[in-house]
């Protein structure tokens, strides 16, 4: 029988790598972070934040942003790295748009950023949702950003183009890890399949809004990836014309997904960022707590490399 012993709040394997020293949390103001999801819970609004246990959620619920996780907060995939719970989804709620839209507009955010679970039981994955809400968003909230984290719509191209066409400022899907590791990474999931994905995105919206779009995809890192798989991905994400690429340390959210390989260092973060900006994507943000929504309305808006 395996023995748990706790660290920094989380429960660590024993035989696996410890959380290094540069892992760590910031400290917040607990009222601070309770008012936030307070005034989301009010609303049955979910948030990726929570369902996935992302390490930055006190850090961006009190700074005013947070992801919201549509389309309920259970998932017709289990991936091997991803804590939301797995099963058969509940029908979608068709004021959801409006709701996460007014709320929005209550937590005066000036850069939302929407993801969902994958929803491989309905017959456009999820899309018209999608665009439903980044419209809603749009109307009640005039101004803001929306970024759009979209699962791969098992490769329906005319699903992709209707969020598309709802016009985010960002198109976000990750690849998440190198090819060899979907199979225990992203069973559900093709590589192949996420490059058209961003591919036909990257293509539809420049035909339709130019420069203003862009598109986006991240990776997590200790998984077990080789840097020689990394820089053939690197190359591939920008064949596709992704324009922003994210690096993050993977942290296993509980006992029950994957263990973590290694822990990067920061300094091989910055090396890997130098690396992959050189491939010619337009912003590389790179750093162990870096998450694909992290300080999103910043990533947008960045030219170069940012290691966090």
């Amino acid at each position: 029988m395996p023995r748990f012993s706790k660290r920094v709040g989380r429960e660590v394997l024993e035989g696996h790598p410890r959380l290094p020293e540069w892992i760590t949390k910031e400290r917040v103001k607990l009222g601070d972070l309770h008012g936030m999801k307070k005034d989301l819970r009010a609303s049955d609004l979910h948030t990726v934040c929570e369902e996935a246990r992302c390490p930055n959620r006190t850090h961006c619920f009190t700074h005013g942003t947070a992801t919201f996780l549509l389309m309920g907060e259970v998932c017709t995939r289990a991936c091997g790295f991803c804590s939301i719970q797995s099963g058969k989804p509940r029908a979608l709620d068709s004021r959801e748009p409006f709701e996460t839209a007014e709320r929005v507009a209550a937590l005066g955010l000036r850069f939302a950023v929407l993801t969902s679970v994958n929803r491989d039981d309905l017959p456009d994955g999820g899309a018209a949702h999608f665009a439903d809400t980044v419209l809603a968003i749009r109307r009640r909230n005039p101004g803001v950003g929306v970024e759009v984290l979209v699962p791969d719509f098992l490769g329906d191209l005319d699903a992709v183009a209707r969020v598309v066409a709802a016009g985010p400022t960002v198109f976000n899907h990750n690849t998440e890890t190198v090819p060899s590791l979907y199979p225990e990474v992203r069973p559900a999931g093709r590589f192949e399949r996420s490059l058209a994905v961003l591919r036909h995105a990257k293509v539809l919206g420049t035909s339709l809004y130019g420069s203003a779009i862009q598109t986006k995809s991240g990776l997590m890192l200790g998984l077990g990836e080789s840097e020689a798989e990394l820089m053939t991905v690197f190359e591939a994400l920008a064949g596709a014309g992704v324009d922003i690429l994210t690096l993050g340390q993977y942290l296993r959210p509980t006992r029950h997904q994957l263990p973590v390989k290694r822990y990067v260092h920061p300094d091989e973060f910055a090396a890997l960022g130098a690396k992959a900006k050189a491939f010619g994507f337009q912003t590389v943000y790179a750093g162990p707590l870096v998450r694909s929504s992290f300080n999103a309305h910043e990533v947008a808006e960045m030219k170069g490399i940012s290691i966090a």
